[in-house]
């Protein structure tokens, strides 16, 4: 049974840091692709960062670049998101995903056959 459970998020102060993780188990870790989206009140669920622990395929969006780091940890079975500089617009709740997603649709939510439940992240100005 897979299961991802993504949890670390809450309340911060524009500029402050979050670090979100993602448990997963039930489906081989290494072999898939792991991304982290995010959606805002009426807008569309956007990729935010994957890695693909396959080919080592990494993205963030330009939005986030520079500011997000993520990481797997091959070990556990977990993936983190490290968020600094957070701003008023990085607020939305965060789902962490599993794919076998084709290069091309890594960043897409098309790529991925598993979500957590995801996690609200509120960005105070």
């Amino acid at each position: 049974d897979v299961q991802l459970q993504a949890y670390g998020g809450g309340l911060v102060q524009a500029g402050g840091s979050l670090r979100l993780s993602c448990a997963t188990s039930g489906f081989s870790f290494d072999d898939y692709c792991l991304g982290w989206f995010r959606q805002a009140p009426e807008k569309e669920r956007e990729g935010v960062s994957y890695i693909d622990n396959y080919d080592g395929d990494t993205y963030y969006s330009d939005s986030v670049k520079g500011r997000f780091t993520m990481s797997s940890d091959n070990a556990n079975n977990t993936v983190y998101l490290q968020m600094n500089s957070l701003k008023t617009e990085d607020m939305a709740v965060y789902y962490c995903a599993a794919g076998r997603a084709a290069w091309g649709s890594r960043a897409s939510v098309v790529g991925y056959n598993y979500w957590g439940q995801g996690t609200l992240v509120t960005v105070s100005s």
